[in-house]
């Protein structure tokens, strides 16, 4: 079976290995894809492996091979899923493989806002506490997390797992989701919320955790930002277009909300006059929660796995049955 991976190169640059997958099939395997050579490299395949590289209605009519396409993440709008549907392809995802990395972000960025640590450490090497009077000098507010409230958006695996992380620091959880939800063992100071709107009006660290969908593209925009505390602070590890950018940008600027932690904008990479990229009080790190090599090795397996079962007639991780 012929097994195309068309852009592999950000699960795997260099430090995993393809042999399981290639056991398989006649692999080939393409570091990036531009949208122009898609066709061409997805010819003869039966199977194609993508992460983000769009598969749309159009690419699909000239495949006339393409029985099964795997998505090497969890979310999978890159994929034109009704035109797969209508195609007979199978797709599937990775769901569930990144949990404790992107949790784990979540608090790097929490915990750099704040105690500033690469900041001060920047200050030390500049020779600032050389000079210092004290003997100690500090060029940011630091915050004890211990009592403050995280409201997360989105309550599924990364949420929770959030929540338990947050539960150990001494926060409150407060969280909305499609449909009400019970806290993971272990965390007793928790708080569901009908709407997200109260949730907004109420937290101090706000954690996006929902897919994106038509319901949620830009939830957080000039109207749900204007019910923030002016202290509190956004924390985006899921997907860009949950966030009008223009409406984020305009809030940190005039100090409407604290701040923003950010590993996801609406394009990646992002434009160069993308209105986030010189926003006051905003971190931004380039789309990398996921990417722990844990994470890319669970990833991979999953992957594996997926396409050994669907050759097998028994596909596991289908988003488009």
């Amino acid at each position: 079976m012929k097994i195309t991976v068309l852009d592999g190169f950000t699960l795997n640059p260099g430090d995993l290995s393809w042999e399981e997958l290639k056991a398989l099939g006649d692999v080939t395997i393409f570091e990036r894809t531009p949208e122009e050579l898609t066709i061409e490299r997805g010819q003869d395949s039966e199977i194609l492996i993508t992460n983000k590289t769009a598969i749309t209605a159009d690419i699909i009519k000239k495949l006339p091979k393409l029985k099964y396409v795997g998505v090497l993440a969890t979310g999978y709008n890159v994929i034109d899923i009704d035109a797969t549907r209508k195609a007979g392809i199978v797709v599937t995802n990775i769901p569930a493989y990144s949990t404790d990395s992107v949790a784990q972000m979540i608090f790097a960025h929490i915990l750099e806002y704040c105690n500033r640590v690469q900041r001060h450490s920047d200050s030390v090497k500049d020779g600032r506490w050389e000079r210092s009077k004290d003997f100690c000098f500090r060029d940011y507010p630091l915050i004890e997390l211990k009592g403050k409230t995280l409201g997360i958006i989105g309550f599924g695996s990364i949420g929770k797992q959030t929540a338990k992380i947050a539960s150990a620091f001494g926060m409150k959880i407060i969280a909305t989701a499609n449909s009400p939800k019970q806290p993971p063992a272990g965390v007793e100071d928790f708080k569901y919320y009908e709407n997200y709107e109260d949730l907004l009006k109420e937290a101090d660290f706000v954690s996006l955790s929902c897919p994106l969908t038509e319901k949620t593209e830009r939830i957080i925009n000039k109207k749900s930002l204007s019910l923030m505390k002016s202290t509190a602070v956004l924390i985006n590890t899921g997907r860009g277009g949950l966030v009008c950018e223009t409406g984020l940008a305009e809030a940190l600027n005039v100090g409407q909300i604290g701040g923003a932690c950010l590993d996801v904008l609406s394009t990646e990479p992002p434009a160069p006059d993308n209105p986030l990229l010189s926003a006051k009080n905003c971190t931004i790190t380039p789309h990398i929660a996921w990417a722990t090599k844990e994470a890319r090795t669970r990833c991979m397996n999953i992957a594996v796995e997926n396409v050994k079962r669907f050759i097998e007639g028994n596909p596991q991780n289908v988003v488009n049955n």
